[in-house]
């Protein structure tokens, strides 16, 4: 079964660009030595707030990663242009 890690966080306007450079670069670093990695979804919300879906192949491969993630300096880089981060992991149930 897929897992996903969801995250909801907001990025101030002015850092935006910045922010969305840092993601890219971050996602395609996991990519290289996590190729679970099958999709991500940046979504802004009314609110102005974003939610970020991290979708994997599994569970394993998702914890394999979250485990990595000290080894990647993308990750402290991209997450301080964030505030008010919170994150959730859970597993697809039903897919249409």
């Amino acid at each position: 079964m897929s897992a996903v890690r969801s995250h909801r966080y907001s990025v101030p306007e002015a850092d935006l660009e910045e922010f969305l450079a840092r993601r890219s670069s971050l996602i395609a670093t996991i990519r290289e030595g996590h190729p679970g990695l099958t999709r991500t979804v940046l979504v802004q919300l009314e609110d102005g707030a974003y939610t970020d879906t991290w979708h994997w192949e599994s569970g394993a491969q998702m914890g394999a990663a979250l485990a990595a993630l000290p080894t990647f300096p993308e990750a402290p880089l991209t997450m301080a242009l964030t505030k008010d981060a919170t994150a959730l992991n859970g597993r697809v149930v039903d897919e249409r």
